[in-house]
């Protein structure tokens, strides 16, 4: 499989719209293959293709593998939709391979059910509590053009998008002078 380069804000290609997956294919599988490569290698518990530059409505997750035991427990959503949300809400600290090294606390839905295809094809349903419910709701939303940061303040938003910049401008200084 193939580690692949994750876009960072505030690339406009993450705030696309994701299509819809026809059918998943063996294209499709090496396509959540290398992304679940690229999340691990990263590290990270959660990516969207549209991360690595692939506009469609999948995700890959594992929020247990970096456990004491380090067992790895993938889980691949194709066309992952929500169709329940409790009105209870839960504060995560979350964090995003597309926004390096920025962290905000973001109150979602503590529990949501998922339609979705799986790694095969095969319709499944989820529900979801806790951490795997924040991820899943996390990654939902790169698919429709949405980052963590988006739902924070404008004043906090821009705040780490400069930071963001300023990151990126001074790596590349260090890669021309080096």
């Amino acid at each position: 499989m193939t580690v692949k380069k994750i876009l960072t804000a505030p690339d406009p290609f993450l705030k696309q719209i994701s299509k819809p997956v026809d059918e998943v294919t063996k294209e499709i599988q090496d396509l959540m293959d290398d992304m679940l490569d690229t999340m691990y290698d990263a590290p990270g518990i959660g990516l969207a293709a549209v991360q690595i530059g692939v506009p469609l409505r999948v995700i890959v997750m594992d929020i247990s593998w970096r456990n004491e035991e380090g067992i790895k427990e993938p889980l691949y959503f194709v066309n992952p939709e929500i169709t329940v949300k409790t009105k209870n809400l839960s504060t995560y600290e979350e964090g995003c391979l597309s926004v390096p090294d920025q962290y905000a606390e973001i109150d979602r839905p503590e529990e949501c059910e998922i339609n979705f295809l799986d790694y095969n094809g095969k319709k499944s349903t989820l529900n979801a509590k806790g951490l795997l419910a924040t991820c899943i709701q996390h990654e939902m939303d790169h698919l429709e053009g949405i980052l963590f940061i988006d739902h924070l303040s404008n004043m906090k938003r821009n705040m780490i998008v400069k930071k963001l910049i300023k990151t990126r401008k001074q790596s590349k200084k260090e890669r021309i002078v080096a």
